[in-house]
């Protein structure tokens, strides 16, 4: 379903801020995969899901979504294939807008626009089931301005707005970093509901150890711009936070020093 094909990107080329970000990043991501993303501050992560998402080009290599070559194509021209969600709850959804007409938006992606009525009564009925799975209430809610509504309860309607076309790849960028821990974790059983009903790709990015082992079926570290290890099925499944760190350390040569990582 994805292919990452040695991706680099150096920021800033040629002046004292000169970074390279990603150097020879390899990845292959059957259909229904659902990866998370750990590794320290600059170790790519992020970088990584803006290249799949093309926020910006790279330097070299390419990148295949379901067999196409997207590699050339810039970030709208890439919306068709991806559902994205971002580590700010305020970045996925229109504010000024109702619950409704942001889902209505959402579900509209990539299709041309008339002069007709902006949500049938059909829509409003699947709007309103769509909403009642996620437990929040917001389904007796759906003319309520999004800007009233919480960080959880926004993060849990992005989530919506991302998947209900069904992408190729959705792509989870700190998705949870800015909620407090228990509507974190609420996120993130939506999240695993969702990919899981839907049998969708997803790659997650977070800087929680924990929630890297628990959630998904792969693992994947990254260090200094590429992917230092790649564990999947039974290997992750009996993984641990201190089995992790080892593995670092085997595999990088270095101690794994990110405290919010660790503190995570």
């Amino acid at each position: 379903m994805l292919q990452i094909k040695d991706i680099h990107k150096t920021f800033n080329i040629g002046t004292i801020n000169e970074k390279k970000a990603l150097n020879g990043v390899n990845l292959h991501l059957e259909e229904g995969d659902f990866v998370t993303i750990i590794g320290g501050n600059g170790a790519g992560k992020s970088t990584t899901l803006n290249a799949v998402a093309g926020v910006w080009p790279t330097d070299s290599g390419s990148i295949l979504i379901d067999g196409v070559d997207v590699t050339g194509l810039q970030e709208y021209q890439r919306a068709p294939y991806l559902g994205r969600v971002f580590q700010d709850p305020m970045n996925g959804t229109t504010a000024t807008m109702e619950i409704q007409e942001n889902l209505a938006l959402a579900a509209r992606r990539g299709q041309k626009r008339g002069l007709r009525w902006g949500i049938t009564k059909e829509e409003k009925k699947r709007y309103r089931e769509l909403l009642r799975t996620l437990d929040l209430g917001l389904e007796d809610r759906m003319t309520s301005k999004v800007g009233l509504l919480s960080g959880g309860q926004r993060q849990a309607l992005t989530l919506l707005m991302a998947t209900i076309k069904k992408p190729k790849i959705l792509l989870l960028d700190e998705h949870t970093a800015a909620l407090d821990p228990k509507t974190a974790a609420k996120v993130l059983e939506l999240s695993d509901k969702i990919i899981a009903e839907n049998n969708l790709t997803a790659m997650m990015v977070t800087h929680n150890m924990r929630d890297a082992i628990v959630h998904g079926n792969r693992l994947i570290m990254m260090n200094e711009g590429h992917v230092i290890l790649d564990i999947k099925g039974e290997d992750k499944k009996k993984l641990t936070v201190e089995d992790l760190l080892q593995k670092f350390e085997e595999v990088s040569g270095e101690e794994f020093s990110n405290d919010k990582a660790l503190l995570g």
